[in-house]
């Protein structure tokens, strides 16, 4: 069986916000292995809602498909996050050079 939480001050609610809401009881652990994934419960409206990031406010990037070098991509991933903007930034060095060139 699931342990019942316990209030704990400083994350963004008061303890009579907690009382008003605690009358829940806990899932037991027959009722999480029970449950099913939201899409699979409500096919329709999972399928309605939509995760996209909306359009840019000011856009100042595009989006392409360029093919790179397996091994180029994996060790900018290896990087971590911001992967991507470090590539950007060394395409726009790149672009740069060539600028002073032409």
């Amino acid at each position: 069986m699931t342990k019942t939480k316990q209030f704990e001050s400083g994350h963004g609610y008061a303890k009579e916000d907690w009382d008003a809401v605690s009358d829940n009881p806990p899932l037991t652990d027959a009722e999480l292995a029970a449950a099913r994934p939201f899409a699979e419960v409500l096919p329709k409206l999972a399928a309605a809602i939509k995760r996209t990031r909306g359009p840019q406010k000011a856009p100042i990037k595009e989006q392409i498909t360029l093919r790179l070098d397996r091994a180029a991509v994996a060790a900018f991933r290896a990087t971590g996050h911001g992967w991507q903007s470090r590539i950007d930034d060394v395409v726009k060095k790149a672009a740069a050079k060539l600028r002073h060139k032409g």
